[in-house]
């Protein structure tokens, strides 16, 4: 097998998959006793699996390349195309203090002046965005940091790890002030106007607490994991999608689940992302079944299916604030448009690899992606065209997030480094 036409993709809600590069472009790799290419890793098969990257690190591949791939054109000049992929760096800035993998990022949405990263190496950092000084770091963690970010007043810091530690810090004064410690964390989430904490569990229940008190409120989903999930603006109700492909509403004063989608109008696989429009009456959902559903908030009639042909999973999904468009990400690497009303495909962009995340910029609609190949694009969503390109990491992006007016782009690399990009456009 050629190793340089394969890649293993991991994802924060600990689905994963296996392609492998055809003329056709990248298709999955089903082992014989799979259902499907993205069933859930449980713990063990997390840790064989980073057990055996870590042994490929340490292979010299060098001496029996030269004497297998002797001639081969295909193979010939791998080291000086990377040399060069990695030369191109356009960041401004790059934060280096961790030593595995960056999986999430945040900025303080006050002042957007700091960031918050966790990673592979159990760390958290907060640090500041114009000069990489660490202003503290978010210690005593266990496994690998996947969830990190800022409450809404940028006063607290919450950083959780995948054994499903929870710590939340003081920001003014460097101290944590709550921790908590749950199942295997598969999401977590800042209340928009207080400070509240939900969190989903990889046994089905999602957590509520009020911080600092602590005072804790649980919803019992179905018996399985709960793998994404979405406060709506009005702060009053939630969206939780789970493993089983249902979702739910729950109202988080009252305790109960409003309506639940499931069947024919739920997903046929695990939920992967889950987007509201700024008013909170629509919300998207994707899956690893390849489909995004578009319901109303409300009623929770689903007035909306989207698939692209021979898609294989939904990786993010977004609303443009000003139009009436949404945005779905494939992990084929097709980023697709989509009109809500005409209900219809405007445009397919697409990229050589597969796409994170999405996110749209908040007064425009223009639509940035992360992707596989270490690339943050930005996309102009009325006409589908690339307006530009941002180049530094040296191994994938797993995780990135724009400041308010979308002039500087934060990302999180599978290169062990977090990178901040000033971005430029020629209509501003």
């Amino acid at each position: 097998m050629n190793f340089r036409r394969c890649q293993v993709m991991f994802r924060r809600n600990s689905f994963w998959s296996v392609q492998q590069q055809t003329e056709s472009g990248w298709v999955s790799l089903v082992t014989e006793d799979s259902t499907s290419p993205y069933e859930p890793l449980s713990s063990s098969y997390r840790t064989r699996l980073q057990d055996l990257a870590e042994e490929l690190e340490d292979v010299d591949f060098s001496e029996a390349g030269n004497a297998g791939n002797a001639g081969n054109a295909d193979d010939d000049g791998w080291e000086a195309e990377d040399e060069m992929e990695s030369e191109q760096d356009d960041s401004e800035l790059t934060f280096s203090k961790h030593t595995g993998s960056v999986f999430c990022v945040s900025l303080d949405p006050v002042s957007n002046s700091l960031a918050v990263t966790g990673g592979e190496d159990d760390r958290a950092f907060v640090w500041s965005v114009s000069d990489g000084d660490v202003l503290f770091e978010c210690t005593g963690h266990k496994d690998s940091v996947t969830c990190a970010a800022f409450s809404c007043d940028s006063k607290l810091v919450v950083s959780a790890d995948m054994s499903g530690l929870i710590k939340v810090w003081k920001v003014e004064n460097k101290e944590e002030i709550w921790s908590f410690e749950v199942g295997d964390l598969e999401w977590l989430e800042w209340h928009p106007c207080a400070p509240v904490l939900l969190a989903g569990a990889a046994d089905g229940n999602v957590w509520m607490w009020k911080i600092p008190s602590g005072e804790c409120k649980t919803f019992q989903g179905p018996s399985c994991q709960a793998t994404s999930g979405k406060i709506l603006p009005d702060g009053k109700r939630a969206i939780v999608g789970y493993e089983d492909g249902s979702l739910r509403l729950w109202d988080l004063k009252q305790g109960n689940a409003v309506y639940v989608i499931k069947g024919h109008d739920g997903h046929q696989g695990a939920l992967t992302s889950i987007a509201c429009n700024k008013e909170g009456t629509l919300a998207l959902t994707g899956s690893v079944d390849g489909q995004a559903k578009l319901f109303n908030t409300s009623t929770g009639k689903v007035s909306r299916d989207t698939a692209e042909q021979d898609s294989n999973s939904v990786e993010s999904v977004g609303f443009c604030n000003v139009l009436p468009l949404v945005a779905v990400a494939y992990l084929d690497g097709t980023l697709a448009i989509y009109d809500m009303n005409s209900q219809s495909l405007r445009h397919r962009c697409k990229h050589e690899v597969g796409v994170v995340h999405l996110q749209w910029e908040e007064a425009s609609a223009v639509v940035y992606t992360c992707n596989l190949a270490g690339v943050v694009t930005l996309w102009d969503a009325r006409s589908g065209v690339m307006m530009s390109e941002y180049r530094g990491h040296s191994a994938e992006i797993l995780d990135f997030v724009l400041n308010r007016d979308a002039s500087v782009a934060v990302t999180a690399g599978g290169d062990h480094q977090a990178k901040v990009f000033c971005l430029q456009r020629p209509d501003r």
